[in-house]
C-alpha cells in the first residue's frame, strides 16, 4: 500500500496547554474517525493547520514537534490574518454561503481571494516537502480547493483526489463568484473529484462545461491532455461506534430521564447554529402544529440543541437572535405553569448526551435548507438499535438520496412541514419499525469506513495523470530556452494560428477582428530582422485579407486551401477532387442549426462549419454529439475529414490542413532558420506534426496537443511574442 498524504484544513488532534504542558488529544469528528484507519496503515502523514497556539516556549515546542512526529502529522502554520481572511473571510465568508444557495448573504466586494490563494500555496508547499514518489495525495474539502492545481503543476506525476464535504451548487448560482475559474481550474488539477450526492457532480461537470469549456461526461471530465474523474461517495458515520454507545448503562439512565413524563412525546433536533440548518422554519412548523392540534399541546416537547458557532460574525449573532424570538413567541402562545414546548440548548453538548437524545426521541428533526451530507441523521439511525422513532428529513440534505424512508419535507414549506411531523407523531408502531429497519440496514452497512475505502480504492485504481505520450521529439525543453534560441537566430520563421491564439473565441466569428495591440505587434515583429510571419487560420480569405492583408505577412486561409504569399496580393487555391459531399451535409448542418438555438453555419469555399458558441452549452454539445454520429455515417466512404474544434464542428476535404503549408514556406526560408509554430485546437496539430524536428511547438491553451511547450491563453501567447522584441 502506498502512502497516504491526507491534506485538510485541520489536523484530526486538538493541541491544549495545561499546567505549563502541551496536551494533544485525538480528534473525534467524523473525517478523523473515517481517515484514521488508512492514515495509520498506509505509515502516510496528514497535513493540516494545528489551531493557533499562542506563545510556546522552546521546551514547549520541542515537546510539541516530537508528538507530531509520533502521530504522523505534519503542521501548516497561519497567521491570525491568514486565518481571518482566508478561513473566516473568504472560506466562510463566500464559499459557505455561496455553495448552500445564500448568494443574497454575499458582500457588495467579494475579497480575500489574495488570502486564500495565499493558505492554499501553504498548505501546497507542505505536501510538496513531505511527497515521496508513489505516495497518495488526498485534500479535503472547500478551504482549499486551489490545491489540487497548486500540486499538479509541482509534482505531475503524483496520484491527487479530491472530497467536498459540502454541496456544489448549480452553475447558475455558482456562476456568481468572481473566481469561478481559478475555483474550477484548481479542483480540475485532481485525478479523481468526489461528491456526496450524483447531482453535486452534475452540478460541477456543467460548470466546467459552461465556464471552462471543458469535455464532460457523465462520470469524467476532459481537461487539457488529462482525464479528470468524478465520482459519487455519499460520506457514512461510524455507525457501530454509535450502535455500542447506545447501549451503554448511563445512556439508558439519561434516555429515562427524557422520557418523562412518559405520556409526553418528544420531539429532537441537534444541529450546529448556522443559518444553513433551518432551525427557525423548524420552530415555525412546530408552532404551526401546536396550533393546528390543540390536543397535542402538554402531550409533546422539543428538545432543540444549538451548537454555537461562529459566534463573532454578525450574522450568527443576528441569527441567534432570530431563534431566540421564534421560542420566545411558542413560550407565550402555549407554555403553561408544568409545560415548556421548546427546551432550549444553546451550547455543545457531550456525544454521550447526544446518543441519549437521539434514544429517546419519538420524532428527529433534520430540517436544514441546504446540507452537504448531514451526519446527525445517520448517527440518530444508528443508536436505534430498539428500531423505533422516526427521522422527519428535509430533501435538501445530502442524506436524502440515502434514507428514502424517512418522512421527506420541504422546509420551505411550513405547513407540509407540520403535516410531516404530526404524520410521525401518529405514525403505526409497525410501521415505525419498518421504516427504521430498512435505514438502519443502508446506514450500517455504508459508514464511515466504507466511504473512505470506496474513494481510495477507485483513485488507487486510476493511472496517475502524465503528459501524453506522443509529444514531438525537441531539444527546447522551456519556454525561455525557446525565446533565447529565437532571439539569437540570424533568421526566424513563425507560423502562427488566429483565433484561440492571437485572439479569444468571440461569440459569433465576425466579432473576433484584431484588435490595435495586435497589429502593432504583428507589424513589429515582421520589423524585426530577418523575421518571416505567417498566420495560418480556418477562416476565408476575405476575412483574413480585410483584417491582417495590410500587413507584410504570408496568410493562409480554410486550414491551408487558399495561401497567399508575403507581399503577393493573389490567393492561390489548392486542387481538390469533386465535393459531391458539400450539398447533402449542408442540408444537414442547416437543419441542425434551426434546432439549436444559437448556433450557426459558416459555408467556405473548401470547407463547412457548424459553430455552437452561442448556443447553450450543455444542449450544444449534445447536438454536436448527435450531428457527429449523424454525420459520420454519411460521410463514412466519402473524401471529407470531419474535425471538432473549440465549440465547432469543421468538414474538410482530405489532405486540406494546415500542415501542408508547411513545407513550401520551409523551402523559401533560409536553412539555419529558427522555426515556430503556434496554435490552440485541433486543427494546429496538423500544423505541428508537419514540422521539422528542430521546431520550436507551442500549444495555447489545456488541450491535449503534440506540442512540448504550453502557454495558458491568449494573453500569454502575446507576451510570449512580444518577448521576442524586447
Amino acid at each position: 500500500m502506498s502512502r497516504l498524504l491526507i491534506v485538510s484544513n485541520r489536523l484530526p488532534i486538538t493541541v491544549k496547554l495545561e499546567d505549563g504542558q502541551v496536551q494533544v488529544e485525538p480528534s473525534t469528528g467524523g473525517l478523523a474517525t473515517g481517515l484514521q484507519g488508512p492514515h495509520e496503515r498506509s505509515g502516510g502523514l496528514w497535513i493540516g493547520w494545528p489551531g493557533q497556539l499562542g506563545e510556546l516556549t522552546p521546551e514547549q515546542q520541542a515537546q510539541l514537534a516530537a508528538r507530531y512526529r509520533e502521530l504522523k502529522v505534519v503542521p501548516v502554520a497561519l497567521s491570525e490574518e491568514e486565518v481571518e481572511h482566508y478561513y473566516e473571510g473568504f472560506s466562510n465568508g463566500v464559499l459557505w454561503p455561496l455553495f448552500h444557495y445564500f448568494v443574497s448573504r454575499l458582500a457588495m466586494v467579494v475579497g480575500d481571494f489574495g488570502f486564500y490563494e495565499q493558505a492554499n500555496q501553504r498548505f501546497a508547499d507542505a505536501v510538496v516537502a513531505n511527497y515521496q514518489p508513489g505516495d497518495t495525495i488526498w485534500v479535503q474539502d472547500y478551504q482549499l480547493m486551489l490545491v489540487p492545481q497548486m500540486l499538479r503543476e509541482r509534482l505531475p506525476d503524483a496520484r491527487i483526489g479530491f472530497f467536498l464535504h459540502i454541496p456544489f451548487p448549480s452553475s447558475e448560482v455558482f456562476r456568481t463568484l468572481p473566481q469561478r475559474e481559478r475555483i474550477l481550474e484548481g479542483l480540475l488539477g485532481a485525478d479523481l473529484v468526489g461528491f456526496h450526492t450524483a447531482s453535486y457532480m452534475r452540478h460541477f461537470a456543467s460548470s466546467v462545461l459552461r465556464l471552462l469549456g471543458g469535455e464532460t461526461e457523465v462520470e469524467s471530465v476532459r481537461w487539457g491532455h488529462r482525464h479528470v474523474q468524478l465520482g459519487v461517495f455519499p460520506m457514512g458515520i461510524d455507525a457501530k461506534d454509535f450502535s455500542h454507545a447506545a447501549e451503554l448503562p448511563e445512556v439508558a439512565a439519561q434516555v429515562s430521564a427524557l422520557r418523562q413524563p412518559s405520556d409526553v412525546q418528544l420531539l429532537v433536533g441537534v444541529d450546529r447554529l448556522d443559518y444553513t440548518k433551518g432551525i427557525p422554519r423548524r420552530l415555525l412548523a412546530f408552532e404551526r402544529l401546536l396550533r393546528d392540534h390543540p390536543a397535542l399541546r402538554e402531550k409533546v416537547r422539543l428538545i432543540q440543541v444549538s451548537v454555537p458557532s461562529r459566534t463573532e460574525v454578525e450574522a450568527y449573532q443576528d441569527y441567534r437572535e432570530q431563534v431566540d424570538q421564534v421560542i420566545g413567541r411558542i413560550h407565550g402562545q402555549f407554555a403553561t405553569p408544568t409545560w415548556v414546548p421548546v427546551h432550549y440548548l444553546y451550547r455543545a453538548i457531550s456525544k454521550e448526551e447526544i446518543v441519549a437524545l437521539y434514544r429517546a426521541a419519538d420524532v428527529m428533526l433534520v430540517t436544514p435548507i441546504r446540507d452537504g451530507m448531514n451526519l446527525v441523521a445517520k448517527e440518530f439511525v444508528a443508536t436505534r438499535n430498539d428500531e423505533g422513532g422516526v427521522l422527519v428529513l428535509s430533501e435538501f440534505a445530502g442524506a436524502a438520496n440515502e434514507l428514502g424512508e424517512a418522512l421527506m419535507i420541504n422546509p420551505y414549506n411550513i405547513e407540509g412541514t407540520a403535516a410531516a411531523i404530526y404524520e410521525a407523531l401518529t405514525m403505526a408502531r409497525e410501521e415505525v419499525h419498518s421504516r427504521m429497519r430498512s435505514l438502519r440496514k443502508r446506514v450500517m452497512a455504508y459508514d464511515v469506513h466504507r466511504w473512505a475505502g470506496a474513494f481510495l480504492e477507485q483513485l488507487g485504481a486510476l493511472e496517475p495523470s502524465r503528459e501524453p505520450a506522443n509529444l514531438k521529439p525537441s531539444s527546447v525543453g522551456t519556454l525561455a530556452e525557446a525565446r533565447g534560441l529565437l532571439k539569437a537566430a540570424n533568421h526566424r520563421v513563425l507560423m502562427i494560428d488566429y483565433d484561440g491564439t492571437l485572439v479569444g473565441f468571440a461569440g459569433a466569428p465576425e466579432l473576433a477582428r484584431p484588435d490595435e495591440g495586435l497589429l502593432t505587434l504583428l507589424r513589429a515583429l515582421t520589423e524585426l530582422r530577418g523575421t518571416e510571419l505567417h498566420v495560418i487560420s480556418g477562416r476565408p480569405p476575405a476575412v483574413l485579407e480585410a483584417w491582417l492583408g495590410q500587413l507584410p505577412i504570408g496568410l493562409h486561409a480554410e486550414h491551408g486551401f487558399w495561401s497567399r504569399p508575403r507581399g503577393a496580393r493573389e490567393w492561390l487555391a489548392a486542387q481538390v477532387p469533386p465535393m459531391t459531399w458539400h450539398e447533402p451535409v449542408l442540408h444537414i448542418l442547416n437543419e441542425f442549426a434551426a434546432r439549436t438555438p444559437g448556433a450557426r453555419v459558416e459555408e467556405k469555399n473548401a470547407s463547412l462549419a457548424w459553430h455552437y458558441r452561442m448556443a447553450d452549452p450543455e444542449y450544444g454539445s449534445r447536438q454536436a454529439n448527435e450531428l457527429k454520429t449523424h454525420l459520420a455515417q454519411l460521410l463514412s466512404n466519402a473524401p471529407v475529414e470531419l474535425l471538432s474544434g473549440n465549440k465547432v464542428l469543421e468538414l474538410r476535404p482530405h489532405g486540406i490542413h494546415k500542415g501542408r503549408v508547411v513545407e513550401p514556406i520551409l523551402e523559401a526560408a533560409p536553412k539555419d532558420a529558427a522555426v515556430m509554430a503556434m496554435g490552440d485546437d485541433r486543427t494546429d496539430e496538423d500544423l505541428f506534426a508537419a514540422q521539422p524536428t528542430r521546431a520550436i511547438l507551442i500549444h495555447v491553451g489545456p488541450s491535449a496537443s503534440i506540442a512540448p511547450l504550453r502557454v495558458p491563453d491568449v494573453r500569454s501567447a502575446r507576451a510570449f511574442l512580444q518577448s521576442l522584441l524586447d
